[in-house]
């Protein structure tokens, strides 16, 4: 039984649980977690009288309907309540919950409608989606969650509202983006226009005087609200257009990535100091009334530095008054490559503390499943310097191999490995896990991931449901390692992925240096082989070798080491007792598989 569980078991009341949560989890570091992710609508259900969020009629103004991957399907804050057991049996200590604020039910144009299942089309900043459960329900999933020592981390966005405001050229929200040059916010319609907004000066120069001349929407495009939604977003003031760009849809390039609409949402003019001290003012209520321990902040490359800049000040400074003196804050900069500096450019540009490291996932999936030489990792972590703060920056940095948007690492290792066969896709898994767990950063698992789920792309083709599902597309899954299928719950602690992430989770827990522990690389390869790390004990110095085996044929390697080590045991696998000679030691690896040996004292 881990430490903290023999915390919670002695505790009763609320003053023993307000002690518990002083002393002992609020103390971790960021890098002491195991986060677990999810999406509360597909992970259970355990309410099912919320699973129309309140609302009358078929699934276009409801948004349930639990056959169809796009739309709400019932899970919960009273499910997530229920299977916290299981959630803390895996060995997480954190839990990333997917946005929970209310969203605008459905929206797209006819024939393509969807829900807002996920969180991220939001129209009430302040409150709890009804399809989720109440105010007073989320606080019951925290005070549960810390009283079982795990930290609750919100996913929070700023970038965008729901897609409310439509344009009276094009008021299908397909509307293409109208640049600053062609569309000036000194004319109205385009260079050609009747001339408004009178000395503003545009977004970079961001005072409140600047602001106030800017009165005028109609620079590009024509905004208007239809009556029915006039009122629908909170705070009220989100619900005036002029807090907004509307310049049309972002292709995700160049000036529109700032400032254009976000699949047709509402893009947020954050340049703006009155949006500003809105959004401090809404994130700054959800850590006071709730006491939650930390933000994922979603689409943060949409966003300008000057806006983060003050956020997150703003943020940690609440946090700390709250007690909460470890408030981790992650942004998300999508990625699809093994780069890091875009999301290194996120942390010196716009001080952001972490960001999701998209740069590992694309590393992993390079090496474990297209042939990619192991220097492909020492490129990676050799970027560390990069991050404001370097080394110590990206021992915070979340860590993962599978999400809800770019997809999971099951089927992306499917489709790489075109004559593999599944056996070597879960032995490919094993290790991706045991990367994350072991090397630099914060482990994150996706709900499903340890019960083998694959999935069919990205989006909703990865967004499966924990309990029963009715999706025909996501029933048809072959799952990894097991017989199951997503048409019954998938909740099994002895899936061979489920046991051993929890094993990786409890050798982390129990070894500091592969928490906080410097990570020096020991050796690499230009061609599948022999990834070697060690990290140092924080308080000691003393090593931890980590070796991995990306390749499908057996290997022996000599390893650099401390010189001064004399022994070593084993934490996993097969471990010399011995060096060969004073900084060099002998690894023996299977294929694709790992050792994680421990330096002590000789005996």
């Amino acid at each position: 039984m881990r430490w903290f569980a023999v915390l919670c078991l002695c505790l009763s009341g609320s003053l023993a649980a307000e002690t518990f949560d002083a002393i002992a989890f609020r103390s971790r570091l960021p890098q002491d977690e195991v986060i677990y992710f999810l999406l509360p609508d597909r992970f259970e259900n355990g309410d099912t009288r919320n699973d129309r969020g309140g609302l009358k009629g078929d699934r276009l103004k409801t948004g349930f309907d639990p056959t169809h991957k796009g739309f709400y399907h019932g899970g919960d804050l009273r499910g997530l309540i229920k299977r916290l057991d299981y959630i803390q049996g895996l060995g997480a200590t954190a839990i990333w919950l997917g946005p929970i604020y209310k969203n605008k039910p459905v929206q797209g144009p006819p024939g393509q409608e969807s829900a807002g299942y996920h969180g991220y089309w939001i129209t009430d900043f302040t409150r709890v989606d009804e399809h989720f459960g109440t105010q007073q329900e989320l606080k019951e999933f925290i005070d549960a969650a810390h009283a079982r020592g795990m930290k609750v981390y919100l996913d929070i966005i700023t970038n965008h509202t729901a897609d409310v405001i439509s344009y009276r050229q094009c008021p299908q929200s397909d509307c293409v983006y109208r640049s600053r040059a062609d569309y000036p916010y000194s004319r109205a319609g385009g260079t050609d226009g009747s001339a408004i907004n009178e000395g503003f000066l545009g977004e970079s120069v961001q005072t409140e005087a600047n602001f106030a001349k800017l009165t005028r929407t109609d620079y590009a495009y024509e905004p208007f609200i239809r009556p029915a939604e006039a009122k629908v977003k909170v705070p009220e003031w989100l619900n005036d257009p002029i807090w907004y760009h509307n310049r049309g849809n972002t292709t995700f390039r160049g000036e529109n990535s700032m400032m254009g609409d976000f699949v047709g949402l509402d893009d947020l003019m954050t340049e703006n100091p009155r949006v500003l001290r809105g959004f401090i003012e809404i994130y700054q209520r959800w850590i006071e009334e709730f006491g939650v321990d930390g933000f994922r902040i979603d689409t943060t490359r949409h966003v300008n530095p000057e806006f983060w800049q003050a956020f997150v000040p703003a943020m940690l400074k609440t946090a700390h008054a709250r007690g909460i003196s470890n408030f981790h804050i992650f942004g998300e900069v999508f990625a699809e490559t093994g780069d890091v500096v875009p999301l290194a450019w996120s942390t010196r540009v716009d001080g952001l503390p972490g960001v999701l490291d998209f740069a590992f996932r694309a590393t992993v999936l390079d090496t474990l499943t297209k042939s990619a030489g192991t220097d492909k990792l020492a490129w990676l972590y050799r970027s560390d310097a990069l991050y404001e703060g370097g080394d110590e920056a990206a021992i915070q940095l979340p860590t993962f191999i599978s999400n809800h948007d770019i997809g999971r690492f099951g089927h992306y290792a499917r489709a790489n490995m075109t004559d593999g066969d599944d056996a070597g896709v879960l032995k490919r898994s094993m290790l991706a896990h045991a990367m994350m767990f072991t090397l630099r950063g914060v482990p994150v698992i996706y709900a499903g991931d340890e019960q083998g789920f694959a999935g069919d792309g990205s989006d909703q083709d990865a967004r499966e449901d924990m309990f029963p599902s009715r999706v025909a597309s996501y029933n048809d899954n072959v799952l990894l390692g097991t017989k199951a299928t997503t048409a019954l719950g998938n909740f099994d602690r002895d899936h061979p992925l489920y046991v051993a992430i929890a094993e990786l989770a409890a050798l982390r827990q129990e070894n500091a240096a592969l928490r906080r522990g410097k990570q020096i690389v020991r050796n690499y390869s230009e061609k599948p082989g022999l990834f070697a790390v060690s990290r140092l004990d924080p308080r000691t110095g003393r090593e931890i070798l980590v070796a991995f085996n990306t390749s499908t044929v057996p290997l022996q390697a000599n390893v650099e080491v401390d010189a001064r080590t004399r022994a070593f045991r084993s934490l996993k696998g097969p471990c010399a007792p011995r060096p060969t000679a004073p900084g060099s030691y002998k690894v023996t690896l299977e294929p694709l598989s790992y050792v994680v040996c421990a330096a002590q004292d000789e005996s």
